[in-house]
């Protein structure tokens, strides 16, 4: 995951315009094979007594292919360049993405309808059932007892998310007030705008969705890289709420990040270790999502067999690129132990306080993306985090809005998403 950038400076530099990238002539290279030829043809019918003659034939050729080399390469940097006018820029501002209307066949999968609520928000959450993104913005949805419709996404084909051209989940569509969508990505993204304007409904969710823009930076490899400005933070203005102290943003905001950036990369290494612990975590991501509800025999049986055989040899990937040891179970205790060690020092049932904060039900969400799997299990077994976990799960259970089943298989639901 990447870092959280609060403030974000502009930094552009212009690039050339199409009129002014360099072209090279469309005879270059013929010349270049027509002096070629006339050299070893001139060769031939002089013959080649001479040593010296020999050698500078041979350092001609050479600095003939470096020229072509060089050249070769230039054009091709030129035509990246041109083709991507962006690839040189850091911290450029892109804003979420409009929509006029949700995409054509959309196919709603269930809604969580709530009569109690009065947020005025309609969204569709494009998700994988147990994608431990998705799942954090359930944990907070559910809780704050927010209506809301899903569309379950073939987490291989992910056909259902064709029409963007960012093909993640969770993705969310919001319905602004003058009838448009914008579209949100990055789960802590997505709480964080929720949770603004449910503090303050006054201003348009669209108008809020334009203080987390997309920001590009470039990495420790040089690579160009997007995350979301702002997503750990709530746009209060000058309207933060009293019971909000600037303890409790900062504990949000630690624990939100340590999340993403450390506890959400020690499930696939775990739940994947082996084969056939891959294949029983997906059996279960079967169920739990009802993909036998959702897709077709053939469909399930590829997300079943080729997805627990793919992230098998890519948690093996991951847990090199996060410096873990064979025995993965001891870092997702030391994790878990590191996060009920902190709530015992508050001396709270929630690191919130009374009530479960951003921190808790991201941490809850992170985790419920594998309760039905052997990791879970022994997670129970071997630390503090049951009870916890289980206190969560019963608030955002009960806050959560009735289950309206709306697609069969081979459906399809195209009209309103209003319950």
């Amino acid at each position: 995951m990447m870092s959280c950038f609060r403030l974000a400076t502009s930094l552009g530099r212009a690039l050339p315009n199409r009129s002014q990238c360099i072209r090279l002539p469309q005879n270059h290279s013929t010349r270049l094979d027509v002096n070629l030829t006339r050299r070893q043809l001139s060769g031939k019918a002089t013959g080649t007594g001479s040593g010296k003659k020999q050698s500078n034939g041979t350092f001609k050729l050479a600095m003939l292919g470096a020229f072509v080399g060089a050249a070769t390469g230039s054009v091709y940097t030129i035509f990246t360049t041109w083709t991507d006018q962006n690839s040189h820029k850091e911290h450029e501002h892109t804003p979420p993405k409009i929509l006029d209307s949700l995409p054509a066949g959309l196919r709603i999968t269930k809604r969580y309808v709530n009569p109690k609520d009065t947020s005025g928000l309609e969204i569709v959450l494009f998700q994988f059932q147990t994608c431990p993104f998705c799942c954090k913005v359930r944990a907070y949805l559910d809780y704050m007892g927010v209506s809301y419709s899903v569309v379950e996404v073939d987490a291989v084909l992910r056909q259902d998310i064709r029409w963007s051209s960012v093909k993640k989940v969770p993705t969310v569509l919001i319905r602004q007030q003058n009838g448009q969508y914008v579209q949100m990505i990055d789960s802590s993204a997505i709480i964080s705008l929720v949770a603004t304007y449910l503090q303050d409904k006054r201003t348009d969710i669209g108008e809020l969705a334009k203080f987390y823009p997309h920001i590009s930076y470039f990495d420790d490899d040089g690579k160009k890289r997007m995350d979301i400005l702002n997503k750990y933070f709530l746009m209060y203005g000058e309207r933060t709420p009293k019971n909000v102290t600037k303890e409790i943003e900062e504990t949000d905001r630690k624990w939100r990040t340590w999340a993403d950036d450390h506890l959400v990369h020690l499930i696939s290494p775990n739940c994947y270790q082996t084969l056939g612990e891959a294949f029983e975590t997906f059996k279960w991501f079967s169920k739990a999502g009802e993909w036998d509800v959702h897709f077709p025999k053939w469909e399930r049986d590829l997300m079943v067999y080729g997805g627990a055989t793919a992230m098998w040899g890519i948690a093996k990937i991951l847990k090199r690129r996060h410096g873990l040891t064979d025995d993965v179970r001891s870092h997702m205790y030391d994790a878990l132990n590191n996060w009920t060690r902190d709530l015992k020092k508050k001396n709270t049932k929630f690191m919130g306080g009374k009530q479960p904060g951003l921190a808790d039900l991201a941490v809850f969400g992170i985790l419920s993306s594998m309760e039905g799997c052997q990791t879970f299990k022994d997670c129970l077994e071997n630390t503090n985090i049951g009870k916890w976990f289980y206190d969560v799960k019963e608030i955002v259970t009960q806050n959560r809005g009735e289950l309206h089943r709306e697609r069969i298989e081979g459906v399809v639901i195209t009209s309103n998403v209003n319950a």
